[in-house]
């Protein structure tokens, strides 16, 4: 099973590589891979990867994101008996359209995204939503963007006990975010990244803060630290809040 994992690591950066080698000046591409493989006393499996795309024209300014999570761990039955099971499985996609405006460091953003998590407080969320968005701060090594707008918000809540489907919900929203990045060195880099998505039904809000160091001219390691919180009722055996530490390599072509 672990042979398989590191496969799929290997073949993940060699098709980042081609996409790489494909893209032109216009395009900023940046992968990001963590693996952490126990055995002994405890078997654990835990998986983190991203891409980001970045395409830059005249009129317009595109962004792609894709990562996911995964975990297994060793459980021990009642009887004694161990075996391993999937704990943890998250993925989301986005792609926003950014159309630059006449007014200085300002653009209008289209945007939609989708996000699956066989563990969370809901099961799939499906946002779309337009508005503005403006850089407030821009220094040598900073800098400080702020988007708002309204949207639309699909979501199914985690399937019941008995195994079928959960409820579902969709509403009006209005969604906002504000991005702060910081070069602190030549070697070290501070981001901050908080998005909010409010409804009648539910409010999410998602933070990611992460410090990243560099490596060498293309890699660096990033800790990041997330926190997701639904402040809606959930189901009994779920929590609100949702916090997750992590480790990665990240590549930048």
């Amino acid at each position: 099973m672990k042979k398989a994992y590191l496969s799929l690591v290997v073949a993940a950066l060699t098709a980042t590589n081609v996409v790489a080698e494909e893209a032109n000046k216009d395009w900023e591409i940046t992968s990001e891979l963590g693996l952490i493989l126990t055995s002994g006393n405890t078997e654990t499996t835990t998986l983190k990867g991203a891409i980001k795309a970045k395409h830059e024209m005249k009129n317009w300014t595109n962004e792609y994101k894709l990562d996911g999570l995964f975990k297994e761990d060793e459980i021990e039955n009642d009887d004694g008996t161990k075996e391993t099971q999937r704990t943890n499985e998250k993925y989301f996609v986005s792609a926003q359209g950014n159309y630059k405006l006449n007014e200085k460091n300002s653009h209008f953003f289209l945007l939609g995204s989708h996000t699956s998590d066989s563990f969370g407080s809901f099961r799939n969320e499906s946002v779309f939503s337009l508005g503005y968005g403006k850089r407030f701060l821009e220094k040598t090594n900073m800098y400080f963007d702020a988007e708002i707008g309204p949207g639309y918000k699909y979501f199914e809540d985690p399937k019941k006990k008995d195994g079928t489907k959960g409820d579902t919900y969709d509403e009006a929203i209005v969604l906002g975010k504000v991005n702060f990045s910081w070069d602190i060195t030549e070697y070290a880099k501070f981001t901050q990244t908080v998005g909010m998505e409010y409804g009648k039904t539910n409010t999410k809000t998602k933070s990611e803060s992460a410090l990243l160091t560099k490596i060498n001219g293309s890699m660096q390691m990033k800790v990041g630290f997330n926190v997701t919180h639904n402040n809606s009722d959930v189901n009994s055996d779920k929590e609100n809040t949702d916090i997750e530490t992590t480790l990665t390599l990240v590549y930048n072509f």
